[in-house]
């Protein structure tokens, strides 16, 4: 008799909607059954097959076999990738500014079957789970911390919230990698507020080494005026002191060299050369103001006598202030 080949006829299916519980654990429920005899995993995730709705097995990436007529089904899969989730958190902190605090953890399920399990079947959501204990513990921990020290303290929130996570979320099935805060945000007017205390701080350290610095040229100008004066004072001494020397050499050599002569005739005599002198410098330079003195061979002698006159008074004085 000759072999009739008949066409394969489609399986059975009831179809009612899969239930998605979060992006890292995906159930289908009971009331959809795919009559399907094989599934595909995907590379970096992890399907769980039941047997009439009970837990059967973990299928791994690749193909798996599937026995419809006994009741095998594919329930949801667990994502194996590290996964991250960013979380904005309004607080108070100790000097009560409110600020927004971004907290970025990074998760993954577990890889043993155990940990799986628990992933699957006793969290509903993952996210959400995370996200509330992040509240918690950030909410628990800043309004200790004043604003300026959140910022500096940020590694130490970080820290305590993943150990806070590692605590609750090992139990079902997730590894907490790492936790950090990203962000934080005071309101924009403390921002500017601020900004403006640390203008302000800045221009009064500046106007303190403004001040120190003037201070500095001021007592160093001082110095250096003194040190001037105190050199001008010297050339001047030993200008007078030359000035003596040689008016002592040159009356002796006059006394020498000119016989009936007495030093009281040499000294009236360089006095008036000293006078013609001065008068000559003070017609020569340029820029002096116009001066009236008597030019006679009398007011010379007047001259010459108000100096001795001046000259002896002193030394009455000096040597009445001695007694």
């Amino acid at each position: 008799l000759p072999l009739i080949v008949l066409p394969p006829r489609p399986l059975a299916s009831l179809s009612v909607s899969p239930r998605d519980h979060s992006p890292t654990h995906r159930s289908t429920s009971v009331t959809r059954v795919n009559m399907s005899c094989y599934t595909c995993v995907p590379q970096g995730t992890i399907q769980v097959v039941q047997q009439w709705g009970k837990f059967k097995k973990f299928a791994d990436p690749g193909c798996h076999c599937l026995i419809p007529c006994c009741g095998d089904e594919i329930a949801g899969a667990l994502s194996t990738r590290i996964q991250s989730l960013d979380v904005a958190v309004e607080t108070k902190t100790k000097d009560n500014v409110f600020v927004n605090i971004i907290v970025s953890t990074q998760y993954m399920v577990l890889r043993d079957p155990e940990r799986m399990y628990d992933a699957f079947y006793k969290l509903t959501d993952s996210r959400e789970q995370i996200r509330s204990y992040i509240f918690d513990v950030v909410r628990s921990t800043v309004p200790r911390i004043n604003l300026d020290d959140v910022f500096t303290t940020k590694e130490e929130i970080a820290t305590t919230v993943k150990a806070e996570l590692e605590k609750a979320m090992t139990e079902f099935g997730y590894a907490i990698i790492q936790t950090l805060v990203t962000d934080i945000a005071p309101d924009q007017k403390v921002k500017i507020a601020m900004n403006e205390i640390n203008a302000a701080q800045r221009l009064r350290i500046a106007a303190q080494d403004r001040a120190e610095a003037e201070k500095i040229m001021v007592v160093k100008a001082a110095e250096a005026d003194a040190e001037a004066k105190y050199l001008a004072g010297t050339g001047i001494a030993r200008q007078r002191q030359a000035i003596i020397n040689g008016l002592r050499e040159s009356v002796l050599s006059f006394q020498a060299d000119v016989d009936g002569i007495n030093s009281k005739d040499v000294m009236e005599m360089m006095m008036m050369t000293q006078y013609f002198d001065t008068m000559k410098e003070i017609g020569v330079s340029g820029g002096t103001n116009t001066i009236f003195v008597p030019s006679g061979p009398g007011a010379v002698a007047d001259v010459a006598q108000s100096v001795r006159s001046g000259i002896m008074q002193g030394q009455a004085v000096t040597t009445s202030n001695k007694r």
